[in-house]
């Protein structure tokens, strides 16, 4: 079976998903563009209140038109019934996000400057509260599903969890009742067996995305006495623990405001915008697209994770099969370093959890499976594809979350020796804790010492060993 086009588009590369669902990056070579195109799975046990689920998901996410919103562009659905042709599903063809998870960009337990921060959160904040707007809560606020486009731009994606809470006409609202969401960012009403109000939930859902964009971190596993963390939140002795007491007033008021048990008297988003944080002018917002991905990525350049995403290799030109994202290329994306070089020249690869080693792929892929047993990583090879590699890994991070994604590597002739271009790509779980996961294989005995660095990194490795 192969993927039919959409609506001119051609799936060529899987770029995300996970479960029952993928993401691949679609191009129309006709119209020289790029989207993304959202596959969602079924066959003869579809059932169908899981038809309805689909169709809900795309009539929301269809309705809403905003520029911190990721655009719907259109679907198609193959039928079962021509399983013989194409691969059954629902594909929803949507913008492509060209600069990247913005979690992506974050290091973990540091976070981002204050201005990132504000510049993000409020960028957040408006498309939230548009959103609240139209009478829809997102349910599902969580870093992976906060995208950035070709000129840094936040959008948010993933209407899957959404729901229809309020008539616009005339303003009536509903209770909601379904448990859903990521445990680390749901709010403890959710947890109880009793219907919630929707814009509260949301509201705590940017409260922890703020938290984590200055902390680098989740404030807790969950919201329940069965997180320590969260305990001490509730006691109020956490404000004496690091990251709590690095915090800014003005912005700890805000957290504490949108974190608030008690739903009823939780900040709401009109609130949030008329606080004294969010209502400063940006010293990010006019200083252009360049300074805003320097100061996005100064926390990697500062840990060194920079020195192994783009060491000194030689350029051999540029891709052929990615001269459409090549053209597209922006500003943003360029100081980003979403562009690498491979053995054909340089490619578009959004993920900085990359890097170079100077082993052939069948000699490091060997060192890699050391290290991920070390790491209790469970993994599985996975057949070869276009003369890569291809490892399936999967793990819980500090946060009992499940994180899934790929390694992939492919030959790359560095010094004239036989060396690897690999690439870790998550499609489950939190960019951070990804990120988290790269930064510790690396340091793994098995793979440091072929670990390709940027010349003059030898004090970094001295910093971390």
């Amino acid at each position: 079976m192969k993927y039919p086009k959409v609506l001119g588009y051609e799936l060529i590369q899987q770029i995300g998903g996970g479960g029952y669902s993928r993401v691949f990056r679609a191009v129309n070579v006709e119209q020289h563009s790029v989207a993304a195109c959202k596959l969602m799975h079924i066959d003869e046990n579809t059932t169908e209140k899981e038809r309805k689920t689909m169709d809900k998901e795309m009539q929301i996410h269809l309705a809403l038109k905003h520029k911190n919103v990721l655009e719907f562009l259109n679907a198609v659905v193959v039928e079962p019934k021509f399983k013989a042709h194409y691969v059954p599903g629902v594909y929803m063809l949507l913008e492509f996000a060209a600069g990247g998870d913005l979690f992506d960009k974050i290091v973990p337990d540091v976070g981002v400057g204050d201005e990132v921060a504000h510049l993000y959160f409020n960028q957040l904040l408006a498309g939230m509260s548009y959103i609240h707007g139209q009478g829809v809560c997102h349910r599902d606020l969580k870093p992976e599903n906060l995208l950035l486009d070709a000129a840094g731009t936040l959008k948010i994606s993933d209407f899957g969890l959404s729901a229809v809470y309020k008539l616009t006409g005339t303003g009536k609202t509903r209770l909601l009742s379904e448990r859903c969401g990521s445990m680390p960012y749901i709010a403890p009403e959710v947890n109880a067996n009793q219907p919630y109000q929707a814009e509260p939930i949301d509201a705590w859902g940017i409260g922890v995305i703020l938290f984590t964009l200055l902390a680098g971190n989740t404030p807790w596993d969950e919201p329940t006495e069965r997180s320590p963390e969260f305990c001490r939140y509730l006691s109020g002795e956490i404000f004496n623990e690091d990251p709590w007491n690095r915090l800014g007033e003005s912005a700890l008021s805000l957290i504490c405001g949108l974190l608030t048990i008690e739903p009823s008297n939780r900040m709401s988003l009109p609130d949030v915008h008329a606080h004294p944080w969010c209502m400063r002018p940006s010293q990010l917002a006019s200083r252009g697209v360049q300074a805003l991905a320097e100061q996005l990525t100064q926390a990697l350049r500062d840990s060194g994770d920079l020195t192994f995403v783009e060491p000194t290799v030689p350029d051999s030109g540029s891709a052929d099969d990615d001269a459409i994202m090549l053209s597209a290329q922006s500003q943003f994306t360029q100081t980003l370093l979403l562009f690498s070089q491979t053995q054909r020249g340089r490619r578009y690869t959004p993920h900085l959890t990359r890097f170079y080693a100077r082993k052939s792929p069948d000699v490091l892929l060997e060192r890699i499976k050391t290290g991920l047993d070390s790491m209790r990583v469970q993994h599985r090879l996975a057949p070869d594809a276009e003369g890569q590699t291809h490892l399936r890994v999967a793990g819980r991070d500090a946060r009992k979350q499940v994180f899934k994604g790929w390694i992939d590597l492919e030959h790359y002739t560095y010094d004239g020796c036989p060396a690897s271009f690999c690439i870790m790509r998550r499609d489950v779980g939190c960019p951070i804790s990804w990120r988290r996961f790269w930064k510790e294989l690396i340091k793994s005995p098995a793979v440091w010492d072929y670990v390709l660095k940027k010349e003059n990194a030898d004090s970094y490795r001295m910093s971390i060993t």
